[in-house]
């Protein structure tokens, strides 16, 4: 195949001028964006959460923490809970203690 050097297709060689500048902006206008990061993001996002659609809906599980237990109570034991805290009950519960004293608004 040859190549001619003065292709008239080819705006690559081409001083840019006010012409050419409107030019390409025409060409542009047909061109679509692809944000591949965009999709290789949400590619990477569903390998790691899985499919959501899969996924039974559980309902909320009793919270870990009694509703008894004080700010203290965790300060002074020495025993590792019996199981994990979800952060979002913990987080509940030390918003609460802060309200309480006054801490948080």
């Amino acid at each position: 195949m040859e190549t001619n050097g003065s292709n008239s297709n080819s705006q690559e060689n081409q001083p840019l001028d006010a012409s050419n500048i409107a030019s390409r902006g025409k060409l542009n206008e047909k061109e679509v964006f692809v944000n591949n990061a965009e999709i290789a993001w949400h590619e990477k996002r569903r390998e790691w959460i899985g499919n959501q659609s899969q996924k039974s809906r559980r309902a909320p599980k009793e919270p870990i923490m009694s509703w008894t237990t004080t700010y203290e109570d965790l300060l002074l034991s020495t025993e590792p809970f019996q199981e994990p805290i979800p952060l979002a009950e913990m987080v509940d519960f030390l918003v609460d203690i802060w309200q309480e004293e006054g801490l948080y608004d």
